[in-house]
């Protein structure tokens, strides 16, 4: 079940999320623990509501 920001915190931009992401796979070795594959999917379930945020309101 994917997970989502808690209600009470606002979505990040997606700059902001980019940016978290690129952080993630700055270091030479671009392996990830678990605990950051965690993170990433987090991060890429935020992204994902947010573009949806978006398509809609441009719709």
């Amino acid at each position: 079940m994917p997970t989502s920001p808690p209600a009470s915190s606002p979505l990040r931009s997606a700059e902001e999320l980019d940016a978290a992401i690129r952080a993630l796979f700055s270091h030479r070795d671009a392996r990830l623990s678990d605990v950051q594959r965690a993170e990433y999917r987090r991060l890429l379930d935020e992204l994902r509501q947010v573009e949806q945020r978006d398509v809609t309101a441009a719709a």
